[in-house]
C-alpha cells in the first residue's frame, strides 16, 4: 500500500480531463508536488505552488528524457496522456491506429521506462489509463491501442512487482471529458473515476475497475469468444 501523502507525481497529459482531475485530487491528498505535464506546458492550470507545469510529448524521446532529468523526485508516476480515433483496424492507411499506438502504448513505456529505476528505489507506484475498450473488439483501433496497454501493463507489473513497484491498471468506459463531448452516451464524473484510482492505490489494488460496464465486461471475459461477440451485436 502507498500513502500518497509527501508523495511527489507526475502526471501525463494534465492539461485538461482526467488528467487536470488527478492533479486537482493528489493536492487535496497531501502530495508534496505534481509535475503537471503536457506538451505544451502554458496549458497547465498552476494555481497551487506544489504544482511545477512540464513540457512532455511523451512520443518524444527527447522530450520524455529532459523530463526525466528535470523530475529526478518522483515516486509516482500517472501514464494518463492518451488519444482516441477508432477506426477500422481494416482501414488501408495505417497511420491513425500508429499515431494510437505511438501515443497510449509507446509513450506510457517510454514514460515508465524512463522512471522505473527510479520507481524501484522509491518503492513508488505507477499508474497506466487502460480502457474498457482493452476488451472490446467493437472500439476498433482505440482497442487495439488499449488492449495493447493493459497487456503492457501486466507484462511491466511482472518486471517491477519484484523491485517494490505497485504498478496499477484502470480500465473505464466513457467519460466526461472533451474526448467525448460529442458522443450521446452515458459517461462517468471524472472526479469519481479518480477518486476510485487513488483510493485503490492507497489500499494497495493493482487493477482498477472504474464504472459497472467496466466491471460486467472485465467478469465475462471467461466466455467463449463466440457469447462475447453476440453480446456486442446490436
Amino acid at each position: 500500500m502507498t500513502q500518497l501523502v509527501d508523495q511527489t507525481v507526475l502526471v501525463t497529459g494534465a492539461n485538461r480531463g482526467i488528467g487536470r482531475e488527478f492533479v486537482r485530487q493528489l493536492l487535496g491528498r497531501g502530495v508534496a508536488k505534481v509535475y503537471a505535464a503536457a506538451r505544451d506546458p502554458q496549458t497547465i492550470v498552476a494555481d497551487d505552488p506544489r504544482v511545477v507545469a512540464l513540457q512532455l510529448d511523451v512520443t518524444d524521446a527527447g522530450s520524455v528524457a529532459r523530463a526525466a532529468q528535470i523530475a529526478q523526485d518522483v515516486s509516482v508516476v500517472v501514464n494518463n496522456a492518451g488519444i482516441a480515433r477508432g477506426v477500422s483496424v481494416l482501414d488501408s492507411d495505417t497511420a491513425t491506429l500508429r499515431g494510437e499506438l505511438e501515443t497510449n502504448l509507446f509513450g506510457t513505456l517510454a514514460v515508465a521506462s524512463a522512471f522505473a529505476d527510479r520507481l524501484a528505489e522509491r518503492s513508488g507506484v505507477v499508474i497506466n489509463m487502460a480502457s474498457v475498450a482493452s476488451w472490446l473488439p467493437s472500439a476498433g483501433s482505440y482497442g487495439v491501442s488499449k488492449a495493447a496497454v493493459w497487456s503492457a501493463t501486466e507484462s511491466m507489473r511482472l518486471e517491477l512487482g519484484p523491485r517494490g513497484v505497485q504498478v496499477v491498471g484502470v480500465h473505464v468506459g466513457f467519460v466526461d471529458t472533451e474526448m467525448v463531448a460529442s458522443l450521446d452516451v452515458a459517461k462517468s464524473d471524472p472526479a469519481g473515476v479518480v477518486r476510485q484510482v487513488l483510493d485503490g492505490v492507497e489500499k494497495g489494488a493493482v487493477e482498477i475497475l472504474a464504472d459497472d460496464f467496466t466491471r460486467a465486461v472485465r467478469a465475462g471475459l471467461h466466455q467463449p469468444v463466440e457469447a462475447r461477440l453476440a453480446a456486442l451485436q446490436p
